[in-house]
């Protein structure tokens, strides 16, 4: 009868641990990990000691988790949208939208920051005008309060973009072309223009590149701008000018961007590459790749981990 009990004790302990072990796992693809960066966890970077103050976390879906109380710490999501681009910068109740995804994202985007307590965005920037860029943008003008919005003087005959006049149209808001060195404020995050241009051949060239800064770390978003443009970045800028802590990839990976000279000024601890998962153009490009990991950049890609929160404690 004993051996029958603690057999039967057994099977139950062996039971409960196989329910525990598959609601952790299913907890965690829905909700994300959490990686603190600096020496709690060591990881391939050059300088981890840079990022003491960063925690980042990753995860298939933008839930409550994600939320965090302090409104003085800087908070940066790249949200999830395949292959397009979509981040959202946050700061003593000031925001920053930095594209749309494409046209099918715009109620996953809407959605996403409804569920962040997000009521009005500050800055709008459509960094240019492809459909992968701002093909969201019409729905969150229409849901959201606006500001500011950001894009080059470029037009094109595209339905995505027309969406996007008529949106700016109904809410009687305007389009503002930023210049060169221009500056803003998100909340205590300084904002500065590197790039627009007024390309019209090429919409990848009139990306608008976005340089931030908060207390001690640099953050730099360079939508789908491509190696003419980091070349003449590279020509205007010191050597000191152009680190970035954190880099969003240009172009989704693609070898039209991340020149090996451009990657080596800028340095990045962490490599951001929003890329659609076994996309059509094979994005990233491996080269590209490697030249990141050759500086010991930590690549984080939202085709292999979702979503992507850094949040910065202000100190």
């Amino acid at each position: 009868m004993g051996r029958r009990k603690s057999g039967l004790n057994k099977l139950i302990i062996y039971i409960v641990s196989i329910i525990v072990v598959a609601i952790l796992s299913f907890v965690g693809m829905e909700f994300g990990t959490t990686e603190t960066i600096g020496n709690t966890i060591p990881i391939n970077i050059v300088k981890p000691e840079n990022l003491q103050n960063i925690t980042i976390k990753t995860g298939t879906k933008i839930t409550k988790d994600f939320l965090s109380e302090n409104k003085q710490n800087l908070k940066v999501y790249f949200f999830d949208v395949g292959q397009a681009d979509s981040i959202l910068v946050m700061n003593e109740e000031q925001t920053m939208l930095i594209d749309a995804g494409n046209n099918e994202d715009g109620e996953l985007l809407v959605q996403n920051l409804k569920t962040l307590g997000i009521t009005k965005i500050d800055y709008l920037i459509g960094t240019h005008p492809h459909e992968d860029h701002i093909g969201g943008l019409d729905d969150i003008i229409k849901n959201f309060e606006v500001g500011t919005i950001y894009m080059p003087k470029v037009k094109t005959n595209t339905k995505t973009f027309e969406d996007v006049l008529d949106a700016v149209q109904e809410k009687e808001l305007m389009i503002t072309t930023p210049k060169v060195k221009d500056t803003f404020m998100i909340g205590q995050a300084e904002c500065k223009v590197l790039a627009v241009d007024n390309n019209v051949k090429n919409l990848n060239l009139s990306s608008i590149i976005i340089q931030m800064k908060f207390d001690d770390l640099t953050y730099l978003f360079t939508g789908d701008s491509e190696k003419e443009v980091e070349e003449n970045i590279l020509k205007t800028t010191t050597k000191d000018d152009m680190k970035a802590n954190i880099l969003k990839v240009g172009h989704h990976g693609s070898d039209t961007s991340s020149s090996e000279k451009f990657i080596q000024r800028v340095a990045p601890e962490i490599s951001i590459i929003s890329v659609g998962k076994d996309n059509s153009y094979n994005h990233p490009d491996q080269e590209v790749i490697e030249r990141l990991e050759e500086i010991e950049s930590k690549v984080y890609r939202t085709d292999e981990v979702g979503n992507i929160f850094i949040e910065q404690r202000k100190q």
